[in-house]
């Protein structure tokens, strides 16, 4: 379920009504007044917009893909570069956002490009680790449109290292994932030349 469907935003009413009541709940066991005036609605507030965050859960990227997906005699680089995502960290809730880089070859199958941009939200809008997230696109790409080959490289910051733990304010995480032609060392570098330019 898409909540921007027709640029409207639709909640679940007996979804937000449960998860409201459990944050109300927290609010108290965390020692607040819930019923002050600043946190009247806050409880109503989070459980709609951890339904937003956790929308992916209820979207399909591999039929993302396939909605626009053309056939091509075009068999060099797409990069679609400098997607920006933001998602919440499995372990702790908090969140961690940076840009995420997507290539691919295409074997006579192409697809619209702002779908590549809709895959990284699909998944990012899940609890996620960014390892996990890196291969989801990857293989999501892989499987949909078969081509020469994929390659994702995703660069974060993560709350739950700035704010908490050990607290390091500038750290970055990067991690990668690819298939197919990107294992040859030359086009993996033709890759990372043209997202640093």
């Amino acid at each position: 379920m898409d909540l921007y469907e027709n640029n409207l935003i639709q909640f679940d009413k007996e979804k937000t009504t449960k998860l409201a009541k459990k944050y109300k709940a927290i609010l108290e066991d965390l020692g607040e007044e819930p019923n002050r005036e600043g946190l009247l609605k806050t409880p109503e507030r989070v459980a709609k917009a951890m339904q937003f965050f956790m929308q992916g859960y209820e979207q399909d990227p591999e039929a993302i893909l396939s909605s626009a997906m053309f056939t091509e005699d075009y068999r060099q680089m797409v990069i679609v570069k400098d997607i920006d995502f933001y998602s919440l960290c499995e372990h702790h809730m908090l969140p961690f956002f940076g840009k995420a880089h997507v290539a691919y070859i295409p074997n006579k199958k192409i697809t619209g490009l702002s779908k590549i941009a809709r895959v990284v939200d699909v998944f990012a809008r899940r609890l996620q680790v960014q390892e996990r997230l890196t291969t989801q696109i990857k293989e999501s790409i892989q499987n949909t449109l078969n081509p020469l080959g994929v390659i994702v490289v995703i660069e974060a910051q993560h709350l739950c290292m700035q704010m908490r733990g050990v607290q390091k304010q500038h750290s970055i995480t990067t991690t990668s994932d690819f298939t197919g032609i990107f294992r040859e060392a030359k086009t993996r570098e033709e890759f990372l030349n043209l997202i640093k330019g």
